[in-house]
């Protein structure tokens, strides 16, 4: 029998499923495939894509280093490369560790159909180890509760991994510490600078692949990294071109990590630099401050460079060994041993139908600006400027600034949850099905979180210095300065004042809206549909 592991981009773990499965031997065959027309479903971030190539080229010397047989093909698609390679090495056992997307899921299955049997090669499917619960374990824990609340999953997770735990009790006599992570942002904040890598010679070489991509992408050009000058003329024309690009905001350097051993650098680096004051301000906004105090793990999270275990325990370790603030190390855990978790769980728990969820029957198109950042509203030009160049933004800025203008703007919960897969370099439709279709969008009526998370300017105006630089005011509800945040906000409780009436979290809010006098809720009904008119 001769076997073959096929290694997907988000599986970059050298004690992946499938990998760990079969002893390394002369039977035994391993693939990895740059597909183009997977890259074609969307115009994905150029940032994305070379951290994903990158880290593929990385990890496929990683396992050449380490024993492995590895074949690496860029090709058009998956299945002739795929093909090819079953005859040449007579594969006839073909692993695969399951995706953690189901679309990729279903086309694999597919696959096995049209033509793996032809090949007399069968598909042994492995199950995936790169979350901590499995979705057989999270469905147990799910069917005989009637909500399923992140904060229940949470402390069965802290429980079952032993996490902050001083025997069946929480470290610090309870479970969440938010109240204290909420801080907006007050003086001049000194944030640490972020852990970033200069591009080695394999980076760069899909640089300029990426760069020359003959079907659109999102985001700013990559910037090239360029030769070392000979002379001080070739210094000072360096110099003057790298100049006039970042003025002109036309190229954007890549700075990630590629690597598993780099990954664990940015981890380190967090763990040191970053957590310590990581809490108070990790829901603040702040003008040039792209990164705040924030891990920015996920994107390594998410293709296996890192595991959440591992991330975890290193939080935890430091807690007990520099007597960290609690606050700060358990909002962190909270994010990748609840939240994180939680999604994945919830993704594969749901019925099929749930990306097609549109409880509020939102139908409006997505804003060309949400592409282009062309707008004067300074909150979002901010944040989809930083968005277009790096790939990244932090979680607020994507739930209560992004996710929150296109709910009470009443846009599409389908075009916008394609954006964000596009658009940012740590998204997969795991992630952002239940991110965005139900936590930013509350399309699917409330399964996973118990209100919509629909804000006014108000909220921005205190966790941002955003609205300081805007010619809106975050104060104003109708007229020709008023906040769009204010009026669309206010005509989305009215919309769909029935519906929320169900959600018992939403009654005070409501009452707000009994005050507003019928001739004001007329003119935010106008100002919003006169907005909507201006962008069709």
């Amino acid at each position: 029998m001769m076997i073959g592991v096929w290694v997907l981009g988000d599986q970059l773990w050298s004690e992946q499923a499938a990998l760990q499965n079969c002893p390394k031997a002369d039977n035994l065959h391993v693939i990895m495939v740059e597909s183009l027309s997977h890259v074609r479903e969307r115009p994905y971030h150029k940032q994305k894509l070379v951290l994903v190539w990158s880290a593929m080229r990385h990890f496929a010397e990683e396992l050449q280093q380490l024993g492995y047989s590895v074949t690496y093909k860029i090709a058009e698609d998956f299945e002739t490369p795929l093909q090819h390679w079953i005859k040449e090495k007579q594969i006839t056992d073909l692993r695969v560790m399951i995706p953690n997307d189901l679309p990729f899921l279903k086309a694999i299955k597919n696959l096995e159909t049209r033509y793996l049997s032809s090949l007399n090669c069968q598909l042994t499917l492995i199950p995936n180890n790169h979350f901590l619960w499995n979705s057989e374990e999270f469905k147990t824990w799910a069917k005989p509760r009637k909500r399923l609340l992140m904060e229940d999953f949470y402390r069965e997770g802290r429980r079952r991994f032993q996490i902050l735990m001083e025997g069946d009790k929480p470290t610090g006599g309870q479970w969440n510490f938010d109240k204290n992570n909420r801080q907006p942002p007050k003086g001049k904040l000194k944030t640490p600078p972020a852990k970033w890598f200069e591009p080695d010679e394999i980076t760069q070489k899909v640089i300029t692949h990426v760069n020359s991509l003959p079907f659109p992408t999102y985001g700013t050009e990559i910037l090239q990294p360029q030769p070392v000058p000979d002379t001080p003329a070739q210094e000072n024309q360096l110099s003057a071109s790298i100049s006039v690009h970042q003025r002109l905001n036309t190229q954007e350097p890549f700075r990630w990590a590629v690597t598993r051993s780099q990954a664990l650098e940015v981890l380190d680096w967090f763990i040191n630099n970053r957590l310590p004051d990581f809490g108070p301000y990790q829901d603040a906004m702040v003008t040039g401050e792209e990164t705040m105090w924030h891990a920015m793990l996920s994107p390594y999270l998410n293709i296996g460079l890192l595991q959440p275990l591992e991330v975890i325990q290193a939080a935890e370790k430091a807690y007990h060994q520099n007597k960290l603030p609690l606050n700060s190390v358990e909002g962190f855990i909270r994010q990748v041993l609840g939240w994180r978790e939680y999604m994945h769980g919830i993704y594969h728990f749901v019925s099929a139908d749930y990306p097609e969820k549109n409880w509020f029957n939102h139908t409006q198109p997505l804003p060309d600006f949400f592409w282009t950042g062309d707008t004067n509203l300074n909150c979002l030009r901010q944040i989809l400027s930083q968005l277009q160049r790096t790939g990244y933004a932090h979680h607020i800025q994507r739930l209560m600034v992004l996710s929150n203008f296109a709910l009470i703007a009443g846009i599409s919960p389908q075009e916008v949850e394609n954006w964000f897969h596009a658009t940012f370099i740590d998204a997969y439709d795991w992630v952002m099905q239940t991110n965005v279709i139900g936590m930013g969008l509350f399309a699917d009526g409330g399964v996973l979180a118990s209100k919509p998370y629909a804000a006014s300017g108000n909220y921005v105006n205190k966790m941002s210095d955003y609205c300081k630089g805007c010619d809106r005011n975050p104060k104003e509800r109708v007229g020709e300065k008023a906040c769009p945040f204010n009026f669309f906000y206010w005509d989305f409780l009215d919309r769909h004042r029935d519906k929320l009436q169900s959600q018992g979290r939403m009654s005070l809010i409501l009452g707000h809206l009994d005050r507003i006098s019928q001739e004001e809720l007329e003119s935010i009904r106008k100002q919003a549909r006169d907005w909507h008119a201006t962008l069709s």
